[in-house]
């Protein structure tokens, strides 16, 4: 009984293994369970047995593709949260873009094949996954930008972080990952290492941040001498 049940954990992890690589290759609609199974020297009725259906396969092959990749490279970027929180905006600014770089994060590229012919599928497993890990950048960028941050403003940074991280990196990894002879066209070749990317997309957000920081202080200081010395702007009819 312990063996069946070891054979069973064990084809149930080919045929997601097998799954993520297909998927991320054709996505949904031209992969078929019968190219998995065989890739994952698995019976054609292993998917359902395991799976129920090729629909339940390719959530689950999304998400097993996802905790890989956290496993790898944790969000923190292996940062402590002790750490000033600069530091701590370094850390998960790399660990992004090593995710991004590796190609066995197959999590991108199925989530590129499903923006390019959308089946809905992953729109909540997506979402889901994703939303511990962008609130926890948005909490960093709220705290770099202190109490007097507006709502927006700490979207807006946090939106722009994301950008640098995932932009270029990911139009490099399509431009590598893509079939001989349809390699489309795209700026020069990113020539750095990660390594420096990232510490420059920390020194240019930490920067950026910095100038709303204190903008945000010179306008509450202001407010304030305007309110200290009777210039407050008193609504129509009164005085």
């Amino acid at each position: 009984m312990r063996k069946q049940r070891c054979d069973g954990q064990e084809t149930r992890q080919n045929l997601l293994v097998a799954a993520c690589e297909v998927f991320a290759r054709k996505g949904f609609r031209e992969a078929t369970l019968a190219e998995i199974c065989q890739r994952a020297k698995a019976n054609t009725a292993a998917a359902s047995y395991h799976f129920g259906g090729k629909e339940a396969l390719y959530v689950e092959s999304w998400r097993a593709a996802f905790a890989r990749s956290l496993r790898v490279y944790p969000p923190d970027g292996g940062v402590p949260g002790s750490a000033p929180a600069e530091e701590q905006l370094r850390g998960r600014i790399l660990s992004i873009m090593r995710r991004i770089i590796d190609p066995e994060s197959h999590e991108f590229d199925i989530a590129h094949q499903e923006l390019a012919s959308p089946t809905g599928l992953l729109a909540t497993p997506i979402r889901d996954s994703l939303e511990p890990i962008f609130r926890a950048l948005t909490d960093l960028v709220r705290e770099l930008l202190g109490p007097a941050a507006s709502a927006q403003q700490v979207r807006l940074c946090q939106m722009s972080i994301r950008s640098q991280c995932f932009g270029p990196l990911l139009r490099e990894r399509h431009r590598k990952m893509a079939p001989p002879g349809l390699t489309p066209p795209a700026p020069e070749p990113l020539q750095d290492d990660v390594e420096t990317l990232a510490a420059h997309v920390t020194r240019f957000s930490l920067a950026g941040i910095a100038a709303i920081r204190t903008q945000g202080c010179d306008a509450a200081e202001q407010k304030t001498r305007n309110f200290a010395g009777g210039d407050a702007v008193l609504p129509r009819g009164q005085s």
